[in-house]
């Protein structure tokens, strides 16, 4: 066998029955021993588990990363000296229902009708429409093109923000992080799907923030570090007419005694808007072990000085 494969994810169980299902030649899949962590030169791992492990890992010269997000394994004082590779093209259209889902219901006022339901009042609302409305996505990358692609769908005005306002299909404006305050103050709603980087980390601060238009409704997706959460705070607290609809944070699981959690204006999920399923993990895993063995680039390649 040519190579050795260690799985350090929360289901190795699925993906053992996977991997048989695949044949994958040349290779031998390891138990979970001490020991195979340094004997195995590929890994097929979730980042949080693997970052630990690291510096024991004496043949690893690949790692297939389960999630997108590999901030755990890019920090300044983790070692490179192997191929990283993580999973992207599936979470669009999972973002893209997490997204729309939240807000339509708060366009529509669900929350409202279903009170007013408890207590048997028959009284419409004001009606709202995404049609003509403005949607700000922070990123431009695969998810956001997804996200940009359904809001044409309802009629929306796109603009997206990058690193170097490069024209995106799908946007009707692509514009840099440095002129975000002009694009903040016109959306109705903003989407961070922004990577964690030197550049993006603690970008939406306070004074962002604040110029947000009345009535906007923000989504943190991407990464919890790019928001200043208690800013974020603060600005809800006086802003009681804006609202956040929070997915990832930079402490997980979000500490109980923050008081976020209390807003009627926030609502708070545990980092589930797009999760990576063990299938599509694997078809990922599968092509990229196939392109191994015969020498050729593997497909998303993580670029440790970028962090993505």
């Amino acid at each position: 066998m040519r190579h050795k494969l260690l799985l350090l994810t929360s289901k190795n169980e699925r993906y053992r029955e996977l991997l048989a299902s695949c044949h994958l030649p040349e290779i031998v899949l390891l138990g979970d021993e001490p020991s195979s962590i340094l004997e195995a030169n590929v890994w097929l791992a979730e980042p949080a588990l693997a970052a630990p492990l690291l510096p024991h890992a004496n043949n690893l010269t690949w790692m297939q990363s389960t999630m997108a997000g590999v901030d755990a394994l890019v920090k300044p004082r983790q070692r490179k000296d192997y191929q990283l590779t993580n999973v992207r093209g599936i979470f669009g259209p999972l973002m893209s229902e997490y997204l729309f889902g939240y807000l339509l219901a708060h366009q529509r006022e669900h929350q409202k009708y279903k009170t007013q339901q408890a207590e048997k009042i028959w009284l419409p609302g004001s009606f709202k429409t995404l049609q003509g409305q403005n949607l700000l996505l922070l990123g431009t990358g695969n998810i956001a093109k997804h996200l940009a692609q359904t809001a044409k769908h309802f009629g929306m005005h796109v603009t997206g923000i990058n690193r170097g306002a490069k024209p995106t299909k799908g946007f009707d404006k692509v514009d840099t992080l440095a002129n975000i305050s002009q694009h903040l103050a016109q959306a109705d709603a903003v989407a961070s799907i922004l990577p964690s980087t030197p550049q993006t980390r603690g970008a939406l601060n306070a004074e962002l923030l604040s110029m947000m238009k009345p009535g906007a409704i923000f989504f943190n997706l991407g990464r919890g570090d790019v928001l200043d959460l208690d800013a974020l705070y603060m600005q809800l607290i006086e802003n009681s007419d804006q609202h956040a609809i929070l997915d990832v944070f930079n402490q997980e699981p979000l500490p109980k005694e923050h008081p976020i959690w209390t807003l009627d204006n926030v609502i708070i999920t545990p980092h589930i808007a797009a999760p990576s399923f063990p299938e599509q993990v694997i078809e990922i895993f599968s092509n990229n072990y196939h392109k191994l063995l015969q020498g050729e680039q593997l497909t998303h390649a993580v670029n440790f000085a970028r962090g993505y």
